[in-house]
């Protein structure tokens, strides 16, 4: 889900860029938060967000694109809306109807066919002869990453990290992730999020990503220019449902539906 909101700086020659232009530049798209301390709203609290023009646009453009795969709405709903008419709520709902009837493997297959179509012919080839798999790419990514990404999963900030024996600012927390604590299901974190975005970076743009997601406090940590595991050893793939948040959970399951095959 990362990578359409990074596309439109992705393309551009890199040497017209710096990371410190880009860390400024996010003074200008900020994370729209309502709370009166300007973070998050603590554990078990929806966070309050002003979207403006631009955090409607992507959601818009993806629910949009979504709908193709998703389920048909209940009845009295809208099945398609128009322009700037979809919320963040509306947006996670699309996403709820992509997960029914697909098995694990699909729904994260339907996500790489939404990212796919948003981007230019030939996005991939350009994307890893632009940014090969070198510490400055990671750093670079990553700090596209908080300006552009922040309208999905809320504000986050560039970390420094450990890659490979060597320290770089690759990494980035997300404080609390909008999408998790908006659907409160582990599996549409992992299945529409997590392994999507991973795979995409790392198998089609050819720079390796691993997301870490916290499922205590909703928060979330990006490596760029790490490798994943797989996923049968990643600890994400074996999460419990939010049995008090989720409206798809299994309580008496150890693992979320959603996560298994």
């Amino acid at each position: 889900m990362v990578a359409l909101g990074l596309q439109a700086a992705h393309f551009t020659a890199p040497q017209q860029f710096s990371i410190r232009r880009h860390r400024n530049f996010s003074n200008f798209i900020h994370c729209g938060i309502a709370e009166p301390s300007g973070e998050p709203a603590p554990l078990g609290q929806k966070t309050k967000y002003n979207d403006g023009l631009f955090e409607k646009a992507f959601m818009t453009l993806f629910a949009r694109k979504m709908e193709k795969f998703a389920a048909a709405p209940k009845a009295g709903e809208v099945a398609k809306k128009g322009w700037f008419e979809y919320d963040y709520e509306s947006f996670v709902e699309v996403s709820q109807r992509v997960m029914q009837g697909r098995s694990r493997l699909q729904q994260q297959q339907v996500v790489r066919e939404v990212l796919l179509s948003m981007l230019p012919p030939g996005a991939p080839a350009q994307f890893r002869k632009l940014f090969p798999p070198t510490r400055w790419a990671a750093e670079f990514n990553a700090a596209l990453t908080v300006p552009f990404f922040n309208w999905l999963v809320g504000p986050s900030e560039v970390v420094e990290v450990e890659v490979n024996g060597v320290k770089q600012k690759s990494g980035v927390h997300i404080k609390k992730c909008r999408y998790l604590e908006n659907s409160g299901c582990a599996g549409m974190c992992v299945n529409m999020c997590k392994i999507p975005t991973q795979d995409f970076f790392t198998n089609d743009f050819g720079l390796p990503l691993t997301m870490t997601p916290n499922f205590e406090d909703m928060s979330c940590e990006m490596i760029y220019g790490q490798f994943p595991p797989a996923l049968e050893e990643d600890p994400a793939s074996k999460q419990p449902c939010f049995a008090d948040m989720c409206s798809m959970a299994d309580p008496s399951s150890s693992v979320c539906p959603k996560l298994q095959a």
